[in-house]
């Protein structure tokens, strides 16, 4: 048995409307550039009021990121679901090489090359990002056996979602973040024991 119910009928046309909203959002920024597609001209081709719009996402920003919830479940997840032995620092690195390096989906890589070059959209993902810090330091806190307020957890979750943006300008992304990864591991051990 499912552990969730199937969407009611009203609860289907908002899940439409708002993949709508974000289908559109995406194809005029592809199409036209991000700076060039007015709020309304996405309302326009979704076939909603601008108003509904809002009611969906607050900002033109959040069109092009509409599975915020979904990546923060992910991100903890990660965490939470890791394999007996792996550590936390070394389950948080093969998850962002997952999420910031996918080779093998052509949507995806024109999508992240389209945020890399627009500053309004890098701006958005990076503060979307961080704001799973404190949510990600609780699970880590949890997982380690830690108080939830360990100085310790809330600095690895910071600096384990600042390594995102270390593979920008890199010649390597991907050596660029396993670096600061192992970086993150040594300390984490050595934090480790201490206790």
């Amino acid at each position: 048995m499912p552990d969730t119910e199937p969407l009611g009928r009203r609860e289907r046309k908002k899940a439409a409307t708002r993949q709508a909203l974000a289908d559109a959002a995406l194809r005029l920024f592809l199409e036209r550039g991000y700076d060039e597609v007015g709020i309304r001209e996405i309302a326009e081709a979704a076939d909603v009021s601008t108003t509904t719009l809002f009611k969906h996402f607050p900002g033109k920003e959040a069109l092009v990121f509409d599975q915020e919830d979904e990546i923060k479940d992910a991100l903890l997840a990660a965490v939470r679901d890791r394999p007996a032995g792996q550590s936390i620092p070394a389950a948080l690195r093969d998850h962002v090489l997952r999420a910031r390096l996918p080779k093998d989906d052509p949507q995806w890589i024109r999508l992240a090359e389209f945020v890399a070059r627009t500053p309004a959209l890098r701006d958005y993902a990076r503060r979307m990002w961080l704001r799973h810090e404190a949510d990600l330091a609780a699970v880590i806190a949890e997982e380690a056996g830690l108080p939830a307020d360990d100085a310790s957890c809330r600095a690895l979750a910071h600096f384990a979602l600042e390594t995102r943006d270390l593979g920008h300008g890199s010649a390597d992304p991907e050596a660029a973040l396993r670096r600061a990864f192992d970086l993150l591991e040594r300390g984490w051990e050595g934090l480790a024991h201490e206790r």
